[in-house]
């Protein structure tokens, strides 16, 4: 079982890091591995609508999103780590998942988790602007003691907050609790639901 961890902030090991390793640890402590993965401080091209993807399965663009598809394909969970811009996930962030959700066919029914860290405010519609991606690819919204967010502008500071490293370490075991229902689930003979499609309303006529 293993979860992958995407760090969506420019800062490699800043706050953003320092919360996912957080939840990192509280997944080992409870048997799930884990990776992180930094999206890094170059430019992630948001999508064009080119539809490439739909004809190849993989984005045009080669800034590291088929990697991180690859590996999602390998992982039971996933957790998106992001500072907070302007009340909203780094832009970066929305221009990798717009292109990951599109082209990741192994989302569905795996357990996810927005985790945001911010100075002072706009955490929980960052969160907000997160979990979005998640209900629409029809994956389970894992929840903490409190909303997902640390706050600090170091990681030092972060450390200093007790309430949000707590917030982490029960998300990481909730998330590792979900993951196992899961999978006994699925040893017991529970199907995965199956989806209805096909159906399409265009609301302009």
């Amino acid at each position: 079982m293993k979860v992958l961890l995407i760090n969506g902030s420019p800062h490699k090991n800043g706050c953003t890091y320092t919360a996912l390793d957080e939840v990192a640890k509280s997944l080992k402590e409870n048997g799930v591995d884990s990776e992180i993965v930094w999206i890094g401080s170059g430019a992630v091209h948001g999508c064009i609508a080119c539809g490439g993807c739909g004809r190849t399965g993989r984005c045009v663009f080669d800034d590291g999103v088929n990697e991180i598809s690859d590996k999602m394909a390998e992982c039971d969970g996933l957790v998106v780590g992001s500072p907070v811009y302007y009340a909203s996930p780094n832009g970066s962030v929305y221009s990798l998942l717009d292109r990951l959700f599109g082209i990741c066919g192994s989302l569905a029914h795996k357990p996810a988790a927005a985790v945001v860290s911010a100075r002072r405010g706009g955490t929980t519609a960052a969160i907000d602007g997160l979990n979005k991606y998640f209900t629409i690819r029809q994956m389970p919204v894992v929840s903490s003691t409190y909303w997902n967010m640390v706050h600090g502008s170091k990681p030092e500071d972060v450390l200093e907050d007790k309430e949000g490293l707590q917030t982490m370490r029960n998300l990481g075991r909730n998330m590792a609790w979900l993951i196992k229902c899961i999978d006994a689930g699925k040893k017991a003979g529970i199907a995965i639901p199956e989806a209805e499609s096909g159906a399409r309303t265009n609301f302009i006529r």
